[in-house]
């Protein structure tokens, strides 16, 4: 079985703060690397109420201070919002502090409203079509230093923190093959572009100094419990969200509730149902059978779970009966 990693959204739930989120984030990320998770990934978001990752580098500090193994990464910066010198030296004090465990995954979309994403200044002198030359900037400036060279990052000259590309269509993939990047897709809640944007990404690949063959990261749903009965109830936390988010009113994220999906509109049912069909809900079985039919049908080089769970007891339940549903694959 594949690497399996993490992807927290560090929720702010009904009746909490954000303050609880960073708690209940550092204590899932040292559960994950018990039980043998391979990465640990935030993202970038702004202005959602139910979303606290938004300063998404002082976040994976704290969660890489009360760690020790686990690789812990961005997943992703949106990188339009930002100078890319900024982020290299960000990135740079990162690895300087966890020498060996940090990833930088690169993101174009705001991760916002318009209204907050002209409140973050992206649109002066810099906008979404720019996110190739950034990215190579960006790379320009965790590269060794060159004789005479006067615009560095201090820290991040030298350090080379490997980056990926993040995407949910097409033009992610190619930019990625072109740079010999790793690619993330975020098949998790857009999975309309998935197959075709993985073609394209293997079929076009050039090696580089950092990546000398493909490399594919998708994100999965998992809501793993005791039966499929109980996986469903808390499934329906992120079905809510969707519904809140698509219709203009993003939230917390809320108590599951008995039934939801099937009191749904029609088209909202199918809105969320195609949004979120890479997914495993139920018990340790089913999650079984629909990790390795979406391994089989994608080759996944490794999948990045996320568990938007209102209950956090409840989701370190799912991330460990995802792990020991992947133990039992490995030890078959």
């Amino acid at each position: 079985m594949i690497p399996f990693s993490v992807l927290d959204l560090a929720p702010i739930v009904e009746g909490g703060t954000a303050a609880d989120s960073f708690r209940n984030t550092l204590n899932l990320a040292q559960h994950a690397e018990s039980l043998g998770y391979h990465r640990y990934w935030l993202a970038e978001h702004h202005g959602m109420r139910g979303i606290a990752s938004a300063a998404t580098a002082v976040v994976m500090g704290h969660v890489a201070a009360g760690t020790r193994t686990i690789r812990v990464g961005a997943g992703g910066v949106m990188l339009p919002n930002h100078s890319p010198l900024v982020i290299a030296e960000q990135f740079g004090t990162l690895e300087s502090l966890f020498p060996g465990r940090i990833d930088l995954g690169l993101g174009r979309a705001p991760g916002s409203d318009q209204a907050t994403a002209r409140a973050l200044r992206r649109d002066l002198q810099t906008d979404a079509q720019q996110f190739p030359n950034d990215v190579v900037e960006l790379q320009h400036y965790f590269a060794p230093l060159e004789p005479g060279q006067t615009l560095r990052a201090v820290p991040g000259a030298g350090l080379e923190v490997p980056l990926w590309i993040l995407g949910s269509s097409t033009f992610g993939a190619q930019l990625a093959a072109e740079l010999g990047l790793p690619y993330a897709f975020a098949s998790h809640f857009a999975p309309g572009d998935l197959m075709n944007a993985i073609a394209i990404y293997r079929a076009r690949f050039k090696p580089s100094k950092q990546l000398a063959k493909p490399y594919v990261m998708l994100g999965f749903n998992v809501f793993a419990a005791d039966t499929d009965e109980a996986g469903r109830f808390l499934f329906s936390s992120l079905q809510q969200a969707f519904v809140n988010l698509r219709s203009g009113r993003p939230s917390l994220l809320q108590p599951p509730v008995d039934g939801f999906a099937e009191r749904l509109h029609p088209g909202d049912r199918a809105m969320v149902d195609s949004a979120l069909s890479c997914c495993a809900v139920g018990s340790p079985d089913t999650v079984r059978k629909a990790l390795q039919a979406f391994i089989e049908k994608t080759g996944a080089d490794e999948l990045m779970l996320t568990s938007q769970i209102f209950d956090h007891s409840a989701r370190l339940r799912s991330y460990e009966i995802a792990a020991e549903v992947r133990e039992e694959a490995v030890t078959a």
